[in-house]
């Protein structure tokens, strides 16, 4: 995340698009001046022409009775010939105008609906709408450039956890989707390139009110882009930058510090980690999790022997290479390998049933189908299977929709890039201190995963419990903020039942973070200060227990202290006497 204390550059606010009213006029500049034109020759004509009045005596209409006449005539009213009946000159001289009225008329009706269907004034009036919804947003949101796969499972999720967003994607009929997709608030889209500063600013990137940028096109150099402008232009703000390419990475980084989401490495390092720590790996994959979703079993991935990697692209050398800092033994089959790079190198197409057959399967422990293709990942996991049906299989999947494929297969370890994006984004944008806790709790040890795996089973069963932050403060918790500012209050005595507090509360503290610094599964006894962030675990009927405990002071005092305080201004006032 960028630093909070750099200094600000504060950029000119993007003016209302006018495109729109220059579209108009241009367009409708030649009927209007027909109009104009016929109103005023026809208005000229009946000023000239003479009449007579009542008593027979010659009478000419003023300028504003010609006016008067000419407006109910030419819009079809039809009020009569006034103030005075016409002179067959004058009848003469409205069948003229009526008839030419009518032609003004169609011509300039016919421009305004061939107006209104085209495709440049269409996109003008979107564009002003996109930024007036954008000036109206008066909560923080998050600028979602590309609205693909991964954008669109990040959007809904963020959705669904009261996050206001602001959609750019250059591909107009996924903007025109996001209209009928069913968003729980209002989301304004724009068909525009994001990496252009210039859209960025008008999806928000100077509002006040805008809380990061997450970048996830499928282009790498837009990307690249993206972070890039969000550094210069406001390097306040967090940015998250999905990339394909290890040679943009460094690129990214030197532009601040945005987060960088990158899926190969992603799903190696979290494989590397159940080769190391399986119980670690269990409960962070349970715990990152939908809500509800059962725990997992125990992924045993093979810490000897030998795999083989039918792809050796970028996902398949990342995985190769951190096969070989655990010291295990890969065989690459690729077209295009070449040797010396530490591995045993196979030349030829793994979907070829000969050259699989050189690499020997049956004495072989994993095979990762790594290609970018994935039918001939297929192929080769139901050769594989058939050859060794006890290998372990790790498969990437490109195209979502093939998961039934890959599950027949009953493939143990599967990569879908565009999921584990989104699962990345959301846990580092949508739950820091998830996604922290998550950094942390690899670095310990499996005892201390199986003691903790333990505990959440116990008191909340083998479904996913409910995960949420309390921030100790005059917002999260109001009560408990006023009581620290003259006794201490410690974790464990804070988690009892408001109604009962011999009763401990179903829940788990996972994290204690103070500032730069976490304390990880809390003993009952850790003080809590104020500014902390808690991070809980558990059941949902004890964290509304909980949010009474923190928001209500007689609630607080009683399962602090044990003594019951009236809550009413009666029971206060007797008290206080």
């Amino acid at each position: 995340m960028a630093d909070t204390h750099a200094p600000v550059r504060r950029i000119a606010p993007v003016g209302p698009s006018t495109t729109a009213i220059f579209l108009v006029l241009r367009r409708m500049r030649a009927p209007l001046i027909v109009l104009i034109s016929l109103f005023s020759v026809s208005i000229a004509g009946l000023t000239l022409m003479p009449g007579v009045d009542a008593e027979g005596q010659p009478w000419r209409m003023d300028p504003f009775e010609a006016f008067y006449f000419m407006s109910y005539t030419a819009t079809t009213i039809g009020f009569g010939e006034i103030p005075y009946p016409y002179t067959a000159a004058q009848r003469a001289w409205v069948i003229v105008t009526i008839y030419l009225s009518v032609v003004a008329w169609a011509y300039a009706i016919g421009s305004v609906l061939s107006l209104l269907q085209d495709r440049g004034f269409k996109e003008a009036m979107g564009l002003q709408r996109f930024e007036r919804r954008v000036r109206r947003l008066r909560e923080p949101f998050l600028i979602v450039a590309g609205f693909g796969q991964a954008g669109q499972v990040v959007a809904r999720s963020l959705d669904r956890t009261d996050h206001r967003l602001v959609v750019l994607d250059i591909e107009p009929q996924r903007i025109e989707a996001l209209d009928l997709a069913a968003f729980k608030s209002d989301v304004p889209g724009l068909a525009a390139d994001a990496s252009n500063p210039f859209e960025l600013r008008r999806a928000g990137l100077n509002h006040e009110d805008c809380a990061g940028i997450i970048a996830l096109t499928n282009d790498d150099e837009a990307n690249l882009a993206i972070a890039m402008a969000s550094s210069l232009l406001r390097p306040d703000l967090p940015v998250v930058c999905r990339t394909l390419e290890d040679s943009l990475i460094e690129r990214m980084r030197a532009f601040g510090e945005p987060m960088i989401v990158d899926p190969f490495n992603l799903f190696g390092d979290e494989l590397m980690l159940g080769v190391r720590a399986p119980q670690t790996a269990r409960l962070i994959g349970w715990l990152t999790s939908d809500s509800g979703s059962e725990l997992p079993e125990t992924m045993t991935v093979p810490q000897q022997g030998r795999w083989v990697v039918c792809g050796y692209g970028r996902f398949g050398g990342h995985l190769a290479a951190d096969l070989r800092r655990q010291g295990i033994p890969v065989t690459v089959v690729d077209p295009d390998a070449v040797q010396g790079q530490g591995v045993e190198v196979i030349v030829g197409d793994a979907t070829d049933p000969e050259v699989l057959a050189e690499a020997r399967l049956q004495d072989a422990v994993a095979l990762a189908a790594a290609t970018d293709n994935d039918t001939s990942n297929l192929s080769v996991l139901a050769a594989a299977r058939r050859a060794n049906p006890g290998l372990f299989l790790v498969a990437r999947q490109n195209d979502p929709s093939n998961a039934p494929l890959f599950e027949a297969l009953h493939v143990e370890s599967v990569l879908v890039p565009t999921r584990l994006v989104a699962h990345e984004v959301l846990a580092r944008i949508g739950d820091p201190s998830l996604w922290r806790f998550v950094q942390e709790a690899q670095k310990r040890s499996e005892d201390w995963s199986d003691d903790l795996l333990d505990r959440l089973i116990s008191r909340c069963g083998t479904s996913r419990p409910e995960i949420w932050t309390l921030p100790i403060d005059a917002a999260g918790a109001p009560s408990v903020t006023a009581y620290l500012a003259h006794a201490g209050v410690a974790v464990g005595p804070l988690l009892h039942d408001p109604q009962d507090r011999d009763r401990a509360l179903d829940l788990i503290p996972l994290m204690i973070r103070r500032g730069p610094e976490v304390v990880l599964t809390p003993d009952d006894d850790e003080p809590i200060h104020a500014g902390d962030v808690l991070l809980l675990a558990g059941m949902p009927y004890d964290r509304r227990a909980l949010d009474t405990t923190v928001s209500v002071p007689a609630a607080t005092e009683y399962v602090l202290t044990g003594q019951r305080v009236g809550q009413s201004w009666l029971w206060r006032t007797l008290a206080d006497r």
